[in-house]
């Protein structure tokens, strides 16, 4: 990790426990207590059959390759990115990675996965213009100046992520072929793959719609872990809520997992629907205790898998 992640990753940690003592350690953890076993149980279960939704948005881009391989790679990659110090990025090479050792070709699987997160990227857009809209007619009060950050970044990012695809690509296979001839094998490979899932504009439609379901499903089990503690949010609320975070989340992109920005981002919404910060901080502790454990044993078999590739072809 970077030094600017590295602090900016204790600065949200060093928030996060600001918060947990600020608002009442024991309330805090009372709340998560509530939901037990068998609600965490519940929200883990929850979890896992959202990716099926979002494995779909994947395979929707190139349908000819299995379906379940695309569910696997995507519960592969948000596991890296979500448990493991890495970015975003490294959890996507690594979703990448789960495709290739499933017999997805290395050009299609990185291919895939670029226009995947972009139009994971519009889907998420269009999800937080939807939340600002709800809040909006819901509070009449002003969007806060964060939430202004994220859907810029966010706009831009999914503009970049286009360009560079559809052009950028060309430059690089030209500069590859002067100086790396090898390397602009892959390069071109690549390109002609990302092309070929452009040319067709249904499967992107498809894939961004898919996502845009994703997106509202993650608002339904921030309602059910609010309902599991003892709390009343109603659907629409939940929406506000992740759809704002989400834009927070966006705008505080340079901090691992947005370690603090997701617990101050619940503890201050969450009191605009009649709930405590101490609620707020308890949904997104029993989100991180999901994603640990979940993560986890998934990365522990990915890596018993490309432990018996290694064994198993040591020269590859």
């Amino acid at each position: 990790m970077k030094l600017g992640a590295v602090l900016a990753a204790l600065a949200g940690l060093a928030a996060t426990i600001w918060l947990l003592f600020h608002f009442g350690f024991a309330s805090v953890l009372g709340a998560v207590a509530a939901v037990g076993w068998g609600g965490f149980a519940l929200l883990c279960l929850y979890a896992l059959a959202l990716f099926l939704v979002l494995g779909a948005a994947w395979f929707a881009l190139t349908p000819s390759a299995p379906f379940f391989t695309f569910v696997w790679g995507r519960i592969v990659r948000d596991a890296a990115g979500e448990v493991l110090p890495f970015s975003q990025l490294g959890g996507i090479l690594i979703g990448v990675r789960a495709l290739i050792l499933r017999g997805i070709g290395a050009a299609s699987a990185f291919a895939s996965a670029i226009v995947d997160v972009t139009t994971e990227m519009m889907a998420q857009l269009v999800f937080i213009l939807i939340g600002v809209a709800l809040f909006s007619l819901r509070s009449g009060t002003a969007l806060p100046a964060a939430t202004i950050a994220g859907l810029i970044f966010v706009l831009a990012g999914g503009f970049a992520f286009i360009v560079l695809q559809r052009r950028g690509l060309v430059l690089a296979e030209k500069l590859a072929e002067r100086f790396l001839p090898a390397a602009a094998r892959g390069a071109r490979a690549f390109r002609e793959a990302v092309h070929e899932i452009y040319e067709h504009p249904a499967r992107l439609a498809a894939s961004s719609a898919i996502h845009l379901i994703g997106w509202i499903a993650s608002a339904l089990g921030t309602w059910l872990a609010v309902y599991l503690i003892g709390g009343k949010l109603d659907v629409m609320g939940a929406i506000v809520v992740e759809s704002i975070l989400c834009a927070l989340r966006s705008a505080a992109v340079i901090v691992p997992g947005a370690l603090g920005v997701q617990e101050a981002g619940y503890a201050m919404l969450m009191p605009l629907f009649g709930l405590t910060p101490e609620m707020g901080l308890a949904v997104s502790l029993l989100k991180r205790a999901r994603e640990i454990a979940i993560g986890v044993p998934v990365l522990l078999f990915w890596q018993g898998l490309e432990g018996r590739r290694a064994f198993a072809a040591p020269e590859a």
